[in-house]
């Protein structure tokens, strides 16, 4: 039998001045940092894996979601297993025992102490404890090659090839990747100019009296965005961001005569102005009728959607929509 791939990837630092529950902390910016690079690692060494399994809790996921951009790899391909978080070593193996049968490389994301404790036992001990005495720093990788399949992961059934950390990896391979554009897009060549004017909506509701803003995945699902597109020449900013708020998300609702704002981005050798309009959800359109609904669609506060949208401008506007609310 082929041997397989694990890789473990502790999440990246967290922040602990934030009063969020244990579940809830984020990460601080050199822990998103780290989860980039750590990414941007295992695409660069040919190791992306076959399937992901994730802690759901915030710093892990948000590690998880950055890493998988780095490596290109669609959010479809993670599982987020409750199992995982804070978990002991028999819910680790657990849950490495549901991964497919034919996956022949896996990332499993998660803390300590129960990776250390997985590694220890899959290795049987035969590992190296670096002179700091921590095996897996937060953000650090460690690659392992296993000679069993995953329903049946056994005491020294695997190798220790090596633990990555992200002192060690160059900044610069956590550069952003280029906004993804469709294969249409690529072979367009040159674009009109009216492609560089668009516009989108920031969905956002209340819920149990907190302001929540909805993002969704890209197309390639590596990272997310709210809906945009290019504004149709038969059609007002306003009107096209309407239409892109129910291809793109599936969503209906009550959109602001005018925008909060605007934000660039580079695109197509040029640069797109986008317009972005508050619209107050209203309505989810069944599964059958969206007709993106390969997206996956999120509600989260303002600022944890702060954090997923890449464009710091845009990130800005999601700042500023409750005071733009309260003005009303």
């Amino acid at each position: 039998m082929k041997n397989r791939t694990l890789l473990i990837l502790r999440h990246g630092k967290s922040d602990w001045t934030t009063g969020d529950d244990d579940f809830d902390r984020p990460l601080v910016a050199r822990g998103r940092l780290g989860s980039k690079k750590m990414g941007a690692w295992i695409r660069s060494r040919k190791l992306v894996p076959d399937s992901v399994l994730s802690s759901p809790a915030e710093r892990a996921r948000a590690t998880t979601e950055a890493a998988c951009k780095a490596m290109g790899l669609p959010l479809k391909k993670v599982r987020w297993d409750e199992r995982i978080y804070a978990a002991p070593l028999e819910y680790l193996m657990a849950a490495l025992a549901d991964c497919p049968k034919g996956a022949g490389s896996v990332l499993l994301v998660g803390h300590n102490p129960g990776l250390e404790e997985l590694i220890e036992h899959l290795t049987e001990g035969r590992v190296e404890i670096p002179a700091d005495g921590k095996l897996l720093p937060t953000s650090a990788l460690a690659h392992l090659e296993v000679r069993q399949d995953w329903q049946n992961l056994a005491s020294g059934c695997a190798t220790l090839v090596a633990v990555t950390r992200p002192g060690e990896v160059p900044d610069g391979m956590a550069v952003e990747a280029a906004v993804e554009a469709t294969p249409e897009e690529e072979e367009r060549g040159p674009v009109p100019d009216y492609f560089f004017t668009q516009s989108a909506v920031l969905p956002y509701r209340q819920a149990d009296g907190k302001l929540q803003v909805m993002v969704i995945a890209s197309r390639k699902g590596t990272r997310w965005v709210i809906p945009k597109g290019v504004k149709e020449p038969e059609l007002s900013l306003r009107d096209s961001a309407s239409k892109e708020a129910l291809e793109e998300a599936g969503i209906r609702g009550r959109i602001d005569e005018e925008p909060i704002g605007h934000y660039d981005y580079a695109k197509w050798g040029g640069v797109c102005k986008v317009a972005v309009f508050p619209m107050e959800v209203s309505e989810s359109v069944p599964e059958e009728e969206w007709e993106e609904s390969h997206r996956e669609r999120r509600w989260v506060a303002p600022q944890k959607a702060q954090r997923l949208l890449d464009e710091a401008a845009l990130g800005k506007l999601v700042g500023q929509l409750a005071k733009h609310l309260d003005k009303r």
